[in-house]
């Protein structure tokens, strides 16, 4: 079902780029490869399901034990029950109707019913008939994916007592909003949020020293991509007092930006209230502006490098700003610095730039990371966030509101099962994955005494 819907959305490629470029103005090359990412990842959930190890089978045979006998114990993860799902607006395929919450939620066997983002309205409709057309072309109910629009039927959703779990991305407000609804239900559920985050990036001096030019045009490429719509987009920087030439580099790389179109007028009046905001505060000022737009009309993001001295890290500083804005910090010393690190709050990513001669001070950074992001970045920068066995996308409150899971990678599944446990049930009425001997072919990695077997 996963690949013939993967092939159905590919069926309708040019529909679909088209129509969500008039909804968002995000660009065909950049839908067009956010699309390939979408139906690459409902196969590598196909993926995920043949493999089986998601399943977590586990058989303790009967058997004496120091605690006295033990009874025939059994246990698998199954499907948590129909999921809602709320789509983001900077991700018309990825991380809606489509994308991965979805993907993860039908690869887990639970239906799902999509809550369409009303910045793309026509987009998500025709991606919830690619995917009903997938079903059917695997011989299932068409029902499986549903969609609804409009914020008072996701108020209802949530609340509704079908519904066993959901996942959101999309503002902290928004999340937090539902969060609570879902957390009032007479029967609360799980609500899985992922609502973005200030996204920390540290140069240490070394790097700075050997790799100005590189770094700052990287910095500079990935905090205006998809016009600093991303959550995953550093948000702030920290640079080496010492250093100017990486200052004046990123400065220059800002400069030669040009203005692009935001999503919609609600992220236009965000963007342009958090920097305006951002500006009035003492201590913080502007380095650089790309240039800014021919016209004022439509909903125009222009990308801005803004500084902010130590003693103004509080407040609006280290809240994000959804848009093409990053705020430098400039720091004297190692010690400095961790306890300017001190003041930030946990994020999805942090990324540091070493090189050899840092490693005392990097091998310092990642442990302080590792305890407040989901994911921690290496000479490199983390608006990019690839489909893969071993990646996290996730983090500490504010960052999403359960830290324990992840929206993207094969372990994203995990949310919507859980488990249940066999005792002393007879082989014909258990499910097929935990009786003694396997369907013959079958291969399920399976914990059998304590001991992986496949």
């Amino acid at each position: 079902m996963l690949r013939a819907m993967a092939d159905a959305l590919e069926t309708d490629r040019e529909l679909l780029v088209e129509t969500a470029d008039r909804e968002t103005a995000l660009g065909a090359p950049r839908l067009n490869g956010e699309l390939t990412r979408t139906t690459f990842q409902l196969r590598f959930f196909a993926d995920v399901i043949e493999d089986g190890g998601y399943l977590e089978a586990t058989i303790d045979h009967p058997g004496d034990t120091a605690m006295g006998p033990r009874p025939d114990l059994r246990k698998m993860l199954r499907p948590i029950g129909p999921v809602a799902v709320f789509g983001a607006s900077n991700f018309p395929f990825a991380f809606s109707v489509p994308g991965g919450d979805a993907a993860s939620a039908l690869a887990a066997g639970c239906a799902v019913v999509v809550k369409g983002h009303e910045a793309h309205p026509r987009t998500s409709q025709l991606c919830a008939d690619a995917l009903r057309r997938g079903a059917e072309t695997a011989n299932i109910s068409a029902d499986v994916v549903s969609l609804v629009l409009g914020r008072a039927a996701g108020t209802a959703l949530v609340l509704d007592p079908n519904i066993r779990a959901v996942g959101f991305t999309g503002s902290l407000s928004g999340g937090r909003a539902l969060h609570d609804l879902a957390s009032s239900r007479p029967s609360p559920i799980p609500f899985y949020g992922e609502l973005g985050a200030l996204n920390p990036l540290v140069i240490c001096p070394s790097a700075a020293e050997n790799r100005s030019a590189e770094i700052a045009a990287g910095l500079a490429n990935s905090f205006t991509l998809g016009v600093g719509q991303f959550c995953t987009k550093p948000g702030l920087a920290f640079i080496p007092a010492a250093n100017h030439q990486l200052v004046a580099d990123l400065a220059e790389a800002v400069n030669a930006k040009s203005a692009s179109v935001l999503l919609n007028a609600r992220v236009q009046q965000g963007f342009a209230g958090g920097t305006t905001a951002l500006l009035r505060l003492p201590g913080v000022g502007q380095l650089a502006a790309a240039q800014p737009p021919a016209t004022n009309d439509g909903w125009w993001g222009t990308p801005l490098l803004l500084e902010a001295d130590a003693a103004a890290l509080a407040g609006a500083v280290l809240d994000e700003c959804f848009g093409p804005v990053l705020v430098i910090v400039r720091y004297e010393s190692d010690n400095e610095l961790f306890d300017l690190l001190k003041k930030v709050g946990p994020a999805l990513t942090a990324s540091i730039h070493a090189d050899d001669d840092d490693l005392p001070l990097a091998r310092r950074l990642v442990e302080t990371f590792a305890a407040r992001v989901g994911r921690v970045v290496w000479n490199g920068f983390p608006t990019g966030v690839a489909v893969a066995w071993a990646m996290h996308h996730g983090g500490p409150y504010p960052a999403t509101t359960d830290a324990l899971h992840t929206s993207v990678g094969a372990s994203s599944i995990r949310r919507w099962l859980r488990p249940v446990a066999y005792q002393d049930v007879p082989q014909q009425l258990l499910p097929a994955e935990l009786v003694d001997a396997p369907v013959a072919g079958q291969r399920l990695p399976r914990r059998v005494d304590g001991h992986l077997d496949n």
